[in-house]
């Protein structure tokens, strides 16, 4: 019997699995510990893939399992689970495409940087330490800069830690990051529900179709296509070029 209560989509027409999508440019800025790169931070509930398009790097990654430097260069994917703390450094000409799991969560603050505790323990010093003041400029440069640099200055820490077999900082650092967001949490279940749970559903219903011999669904089948619609922004990790659609990926807040 086909499935009397099929989902309808509230974000239309997303990419595959209502994965988020954008392109990076590492930041070429020098950090203090003499790498160029991004901001380190974690994702709470989402999966992150980096697909190598140009150039070389690596991405730097703190786990339960300790620290490790995975090299990237044309062809590569990488990929980290919630809970993993990356950070992409430059080797020349990176650039990347990355694809982000449960679209609009990742924008809605899903990502915390490794800013040091006392930063972390105020959500209003957190906030104003994550924003950007303005999409493009001088100002949203040095604001994107700033926050790279206290991002690193915390992770650092967590890395040294890890490093001398010492997990207590990174697992407080966690910690501090789902504090910080819990409040979020009901406004991500339904972009949620709307995106990657919609999808999936879509998927089941479209099973139920097909094997009760009424594949009806298939007449509203389409193709669709988009161009970034924003170049350059100050992502967490580098330049960044976006796709402003529903479904896809929005910006992120105070960018």
């Amino acid at each position: 019997m086909v499935n009397q209560h099929p989902v309808s989509p509230v974000l239309p027409h997303p990419l595959p699995g209502a994965v988020g999508l954008s392109h990076l440019s590492a930041y070429d800025w020098e950090a203090a510990d003499g790498v160029c790169g991004g901001s380190p931070h974690l994702h709470l509930v989402c999966s992150e893939a980096y697909v190598v398009t140009g150039g070389r790097g690596a991405v730097q990654t703190l786990s339960p399992a300790g620290y490790r430097e995975t090299p990237l260069e044309p062809g590569s994917v990488a990929w980290f689970t919630p809970g993993t703390v990356h950070r992409m450094v430059q080797g020349g000409g990176l650039r990347i495409t990355v694809l982000m799991q449960n679209s609009g969560l990742p924008e809605a603050g899903d990502a915390v940087f490794t800013f040091p505790p006392e930063v972390l323990a105020d959500p209003e010093r957190y906030a104003a330490a994550a924003a950007l003041p303005a999409k493009t400029g001088p100002e949203a440069e040095e604001a994107a800069r700033r926050r790279r640099d206290l991002a690193v200055e915390g992770y650092l820490v967590l890395r040294e830690a890890l490093e001398k077999g010492d997990n207590g900082p990174y697992l407080e650092f966690q910690q501090a990051a789902a504090r910080l967001v819990r409040a979020k949490v009901p406004a991500w279940r339904e972009l949620w529900r709307a995106g990657a749970l919609a999808a999936a559903e879509r998927t089941g219903a479209q099973l139920d179709a097909l094997e009760s011999g009424d594949p009806a669904y298939l007449t509203d089948a389409d193709a669709y296509d988009a161009s970034p619609t924003r170049h350059g922004g100050y992502g967490m990790c580098g330049r960044r070029e976006e796709y402003e659609l529903p479904g896809t990926t929005l910006p992120y807040r105070g960018e």
